[in-house]
């Protein structure tokens, strides 16, 4: 089983104590993703709901916060009903720069679906794609 593994590197205009914020507080993390049921911590169980219009307030992504490194890295299991069961893991990385944050994102775990692991990496790879350009928008 090959592994199914994204690698997503953003720059942005602000200090990762900044970016930190978008990541883990419900509030902010909904003007790119969706919002928190709460905000993140250390070893908790974190949900996060529709902001769809239609939706508002349906869990649609959870999982358990594995590491709480504030602002430097921040790890949590991700999965959705579309995952069934598969929990992957999201690891996330904030480096200082020269005026800003180097954010990488790895996505992982994929191969663990018996069928349509292909098609899951490629649509959370996209997805990634689409909520990072919002990330770009709110966080510098």
């Amino acid at each position: 089983m090959t592994p199914i593994t994204l690698t997503k590197t953003i720059i942005l205009a602000a200090p990762p104590a900044h970016v930190w914020k978008f990541l883990t507080e419900k509030e902010r993390l909904a003007t790119w993703f969706h919002a928190g049921a709460t905000d993140f911590a250390a070893g908790g169980a974190y949900a996060v709901l529709s902001n769809t219009y239609g939706r508002e307030g349906e869990k649609v992504v959870w999982g358990e916060i594995l590491t709480f490194d504030p602002p430097n890295r921040l790890v949590h299991t991700f999965t959705h009903n579309g995952l069934g069961d598969v929990k992957t893991t999201c690891t996330w990385t904030l480096a200082p720069i020269d005026g800003g944050t180097l954010l990488t994102l790895v996505h992982s775990g994929f191969e663990q679906l018996a069928d349509g692991a292909r098609a899951a990496g490629g649509d959370h790879d996209k997805g990634w794609d689409e909520h990072f350009v919002r990330l770009r928008a709110v966080a510098a």
